[in-house]
C-alpha cells in the first residue's frame, strides 16, 4: 500500500513538512530555501520567465535581478554612460537633487501585478517590470531588489552569483539556498571575467605621472614607489 509517512499522502502541505524547511541561523524561524537561477544573458532570463509563465508554478513569488542598464527609467540617468555613479549621486542627494522614481519604489514592489495571488498573478520579465515602473513612475531596479526578500525563485545573470562584490552589494546570500546554472559550460569564462580587469596604456601612463608626482613630493612615498614600479613594468 502507499507509504503513510510521505507528506503528500498524509495530506500535509509540502512546505510544512520538516524535510522541506531549513532552520534559519537564529534557530527560531523555518524558511524554504530560495532557488537562484543563473543565466548567461538577460535575453535568456526573458525566455525562461516566459516559460515559467506557461507552467503551474507561474504564481510562485519571483524576482529578476539585473543592472541599471536594463532597469533604470530616470530620463537623465538612463541615457548616461555611467548610470551607476549618477544613480548613487542622486540617492545621496548631491547637488541638491534626488530621484523621484526611487521614492516611488513601494508603489511598484507592492503593486498587485507583482504580488503572488492565485489566478491573478503571473510570472513576469524585465520588460513587464519596466513597463509597470514607467506607468507608476517608480524605480524597477530597486523594486526588483525589494522583491528579492520574499521571492522563492530569483533569476539573474551568472556574475551576480559568481562575483563576490556583486553578491555583497545585492545582498545575495547563497548559504543553504539552491543554485541552478543554465548552460554551465560558460561558467569558466564568466568566472575569469569577474576577476579580470582591463586597462589601457594611456591609463597606465596617466597613473605613472600621478605616482611620479606623489613620490617627488614625498606623499606617502613607501606606498607609492612600489605602485609606480608596477606601472613602469606594465608599460
Amino acid at each position: 500500500g502507499p507509504c503513510t509517512e510521505c507528506s503528500c499522502s498524509s495530506g500535509k502541505e509540502p512546505n510544512k513538512d520538516p524535510s522541506h524547511t531549513k532552520k534559519k541561523e537564529n534557530g527560531d524561524q523555518l524558511c524554504i530555501p530560495k532557488i537562484f537561477f543563473g543565466t548567461r544573458t538577460h535575453k535568456q532570463i526573458t525566455q525562461i520567465s516566459r516559460e515559467l509563465k506557461r507552467t503551474v508554478y507561474s504564481c510562485v513569488p519571483m524576482t529578476i535581478l539585473s543592472s541599471r542598464d536594463y532597469t533604470c527609467i530616470h530620463p537623465v540617468v538612463s541615457n548616461s554612460s555611467n548610470r551607476n555613479e549618477m544613480c548613487v549621486e542622486l540617492l545621496e542627494g548631491k547637488h541638491g537633487r534626488s530621484c523621484s522614481y526611487y521614492h516611488g519604489v513601494h508603489k511598484l514592489s507592492e503593486h498587485h501585478a507583482l504580488q503572488p495571488a492565485p489566478r491573478l498573478y503571473q510570472a513576469w520579465d524585465i520588460e513587464d517590470l519596466v513597463g509597470l515602473g514607467r506607468k507608476l513612475r517608480a524605480c524597477p531596479y530597486f523594486a526588483a531588489r525589494e522583491l528579492l526578500v520574499g521571492a522563492d525563485i530569483v533569476f539573474c545573470p551568472y556574475n551576480y552569483l559568481l562575483d563576490p562584490q556583486i553578491r555583497d552589494s545585492m545582498d545575495i546570500k547563497l548559504k543553504d539556498q539552491v543554485v541552478i546554472l543554465d548552460e554551465a559550460h560558460n561558467i569558466e569564462d564568466c568566472a575569469r571575467e569577474s576577476v579580470s580587469y582591463g586597462v589601457t596604456e594611456s591609463q597606465l601612463r596617466a597613473a605613472r605621472e600621478e605616482l611620479d608626482f606623489m613620490v617627488n613630493n614625498s606623499i606617502r612615498q613607501k606606498h607609492h614607489e612600489p605602485l609606480r614600479a608596477v606601472c613602469c613594468s606594465l608599460i
